[in-house]
Formats: structure tokens, sequence, C-alpha cells
């Protein structure tokens, strides 16, 4: 099962996000501390920093290696700083049909397009749902449509049931267009004759805002085929949690931003805390979106409940 970072602050070294947290995202491929399923099929990343060239256009990288052993990410994460990442390790199951490949990497952005999304979970039989989903994806979408995961035609559709997939696009558009998106899926899955758990964590960002859903198709509803049938992380709700604070960094003998919401400059989101004391991190609530934008240098919140 996959796992995914988002980032919203002062500039901070890409190093201090991926690599050094006591359970950072690239610790989190081989040594997860919640759902212990490895993450062994790519890497991928957009960071956004506002004092570089062209700063609404982000950093991209992508591998099917595991980051921890990549140098040149390393490298890389040792000299960039950024604003707002959106970062993403994938797991799939233990098959020779899992196509591991860089152009199943997360996030995806396809071209001219803002917004950029990652995934954590799966749709069950996505295989028998595709040519039902293909009438709902913009002519003009399906093109850029290069890889063969569900998170790809997740995105696919989302920025479909945007009215401009290519320009800025507020929270309350975003949140519409989420819930079309799930709409749309539960449809298609309900003509399918699916009613087993799917899970759909996402992950967003344009570079000034970040946006998260902790969603799940029919959790606790599993085939009958057996109990080998049944993955295991369809038995727990995907975790996702948050943290507020200012001046992350290196305090108290370890990676952390120091005091509380009421003084914040910076969020993080992230399936799993990224520290030791997990005391500073809250979890956001089922079937929910989170959104954070940083207004006069302080985050700005809000909390959706989705009605889908």
């Amino acid at each position: 099962m996959c796992r995914a970072l988002l980032y919203l602050g002062s500039r901070t070294l890409l190093d201090d996000l991926l690599f050094k947290p006591d359970n950072s995202l690239v610790k989190q491929v081989y040594m997860p501390k919640m759902l212990n399923m490895l993450n062994l099929a790519g890497f991928g990343m957009k960071a956004w920093d506002r004092d570089s060239e062209s700063p609404d256009t982000p950093f991209s990288y992508a591998a099917d290696w595991l980051p921890v052993f990549d140098q040149n990410l390393k490298s890389l994460a040792e000299k960039v700083r950024v604003n707002c990442l959106l970062a993403h390790v994938r797991g799939v199951p233990s098959t020779t049909e899992a196509d591991v490949t860089t152009k199943n990497s997360h996030p995806f952005c396809f071209p001219g397009c803002r917004i950029s999304l990652a995934h954590n979970g799966d749709l069950v039989r996505f295989r028998d749902m595709k040519s039902l989903l293909v009438p709902h994806i913009d002519p003009r979408i399906l093109g850029h449509m290069a890889g063969t995961t569900d998170s790809e035609w997740i995105y696919a559709l989302m920025i479909s049931q945007l009215e401009n997939p290519y320009g800025f696009i507020d929270t309350e558009e975003l949140g519409s267009a989420l819930e079309a998106t799930f709409r749309i899926i539960r449809d298609v899955r309900a003509r399918c004759g699916i009613d087993s758990c799917s899970s759909a964590n996402l992950f967003i960002s344009d570079g000034h805002e970040v946006a998260t859903v902790r969603y799940c198709f029919d959790f606790g509803r599993y085939p009958m085929d057996g109990p080998e049938s049944v993955h295991d992380h369809h038995l727990e709700y995907l975790s996702l949690w948050y943290t507020l604070g200012r001046e992350y960094g290196f305090h108290d003998g370890e990676w952390q931003t120091a005091g509380g919401g009421d003084i914040a400059d910076t969020i993080i989101i992230a399936s799993e805390p990224l520290t030791r004391d997990v005391s500073t991190w809250l979890e956001v609530p089922e079937y929910s979106m989170l959104c954070a934008s940083t207004c006069a240098g302080k985050p700005k919140l809000s909390l959706t409940y989705l009605d889908v």
C-alpha cells in the first residue's frame, strides 16, 4: 500500500522532509509503523519553490526504484529548498501483473494542468470499470493518459469535472469535483456489481494550496470467495494525519515543527506521522477533505465532510 506526504510552509530542504525524520517517507518504504506493507514500486514528487524560476512550475522527479538507494534523489534533496511538496512512494501487490514503471509513478499532473494528485489505495476490479469510466473523462484529458493505474484514472476523472482544468481552482470547486468523481466511481461500481472495500485517500496540490481526502468505498465489505481473496490493507481504514507548527527542523532531539497551531506557518499531511512523538499530529476524519493554504504567512485550514 502506498504512502504520501504533503508539505506547505516556509522554505525547507527536501532532505529534511524526505530523508531525515525518524519516520520519513523514505524510511516508510521498508519500515512503516502503520499498516505494515512494503512500498517497493517507485517514488515520485512535485515540489514548488516560490523563489525559483517559473515558481508555478514544480520540480518533478520520478523513479521506478527504491528512494533509499537513489543517490540522485539524495543529492537533489540536500540542495533544493521548497515551499510546497507532494511526494509519494508506491506499493503494489506481489504479482507479475504489477507494472512498475515511471509512467505509473505518482503524483500525476497532465501537461498544462496546475493540479497534481497522488493516491493511496486501490479500486477493486478496476479493469471491469474502465470502459464505463471513459465517457466521464474529457477527451483532451484522455489523450494524456499513459500509465495503467487506477490512480491516474481517478486524477483524469477529477480534473475532467472542473470547469477549467488548466486554471486556478478554489477549494469549493475542488470539493465539488471530488464529490462528482466519487459519485461517478460509486455508480460504475454498482453497475459492475462491485460492493467490496476500495480505499481512495487522495493528496492534491497546485503549489499554493494543499488538500487531502480520506475516503473508502464500502469499507467493511469483503469478497466472499475466501479469506485469501481479502487484502490485508482492506481490514483497516487507511490512516491519514496532519500537524501544524512553525520553524520545521530538528527540535528536542527529532525532526518536527515547533509551537502550536496558534503561531503556525507550516502544515504537514502524511499517511502516517513522520516523528516518534505523535502527540502533535491529528488524524484526518474519515470521509472528509482537509484543505490548507497560507494567508499572511499562516496556514488557513478548512475541513469538509464529503456528501457522497
